[in-house]
């Protein structure tokens, strides 16, 4: 992150000037043409400066105006800015787990060198035994209110040591700048603890469950009625696109969708109604009320939501290429 100083309060991105900063210090640039422009698209409120601050998300351009290859932002746009896409109004709810790591990346109050209570208890849970950097999390979400990101919960996992925020319903490329700023804030927020998005902690050491980012997902169609037809034929699309799909959820994804800890496998697109052990899983209430929203349980906690969300949006409502 950096800091800028303005001459005024200001409250739409446009009124924001471009900026730069050195892409040779990031390997995103030469160093012999190292300036990469940010354009400013998303501002929240700053939860730790108050007044008239506040925070930006922008993405990076070159100086000639092309997105640079780890902007995926740009791209998400271009889908969302779709007629076809706009008219279907996505909403998406998304599901981010971490882990709280010490200083010495184990986690958050599992005993040093050594390995908790079986999991059960911590799902949820209330309790020093049982819910470990509480005060971090609660903070969190204090914060993620302040600066009108639409946060919509948080929760313990079913790892000793990891939470859940959700953040949604967001429409369509919102949900990427809202996550990226929840995250940006709890980073800055957690000033103890080291925050973890990777997906699967001492895989080989226990029976724990991984960290995803299962993804809600609705259009205009699905919440209308006769939407579970529309329903069925989005998650037929997304099954026809699966290991496309799979490759774009997050970096070692193999590890967490094993088929165990309330997943699918990694290698077969299954959905069922109410599964957690499933690819896509159907609510009960959609089912019974025949319209509504779906969630997908493949991406990884790691994700980038930009790409997520606009890929879902894009092979559900777009004609297949």
């Amino acid at each position: 992150s950096v800091l800028q100083t303005l001459p005024g309060p200001v409250t739409n991105p446009s009124e924001l000037p471009k900026w730069n900063y050195d892409g040779s210090s990031t390997n995103q640039a030469p160093g012999d043409d190292s300036e990469v422009i940010l354009y400013p698209r998303a501002i929240f409120k700053d939860p730790f400066r108050k007044g008239n601050n506040i925070l930006v998300i922008c993405d990076s351009y070159t100086p000639a105006g092309e997105p640079i290859p780890t902007n995926k932002r740009a791209k998400a746009a271009e889908i969302f800015s779709n007629p076809d896409v706009e008219a279907e109004e996505p909403w998406f709810g998304i599901e981010q787990e971490y882990t709280l790591l010490t200083m010495s990346k184990w986690p958050l109050g599992w005993p040093e060198n050594g390995y908790p209570g079986p999991q059960g208890p911590y799902y949820c849970g209330n309790g020093a035994d049982k819910a470990f950097g509480r005060d971090i999390v609660d903070a969190h979400y204090k914060a993620c209110l302040y600066a009108g990101i639409n946060i919509s919960g948080i929760n313990g996992e079913v790892m000793p040591g990891q939470w859940e925020f959700q953040v949604g319903p967001s429409v369509g490329i919102s949900a990427g700048d809202e996550v990226w700023a929840a995250r940006y804030i709890l980073e800055v927020i957690n000033y103890l603890f080291v925050i973890s998005f990777f997906l699967v902690i001492l895989v080989n050491d226990g029976d724990w469950n991984g960290a995803g980012a299962h993804t809600n997902y609705s259009t205009k169609s699905m919440r209308g009625d006769g939407g579970i037809d529309v329903i069925n034929a989005a998650i037929e699309k997304l099954e026809a696109r699966h290991t496309e799909h799979i490759a774009a959820y997050g970096e070692g994804n193999e590890r967490r969708l094993t088929g165990n800890h309330e997943t699918a496998s990694i290698n077969q697109f299954t959905w069922g109604v109410a599964n957690r052990g499933a690819s896509v899983r159907i609510g009960r209430d959609t089912e019974k009320q025949g319209k509504g929203y779906f969630e997908d349980r493949r991406p990884a906690s790691n994700m980038d939501p930009y790409v997520v969300t606009s890929m879902i949006a894009e092979t559900t409502i777009l004609p297949a290429a």
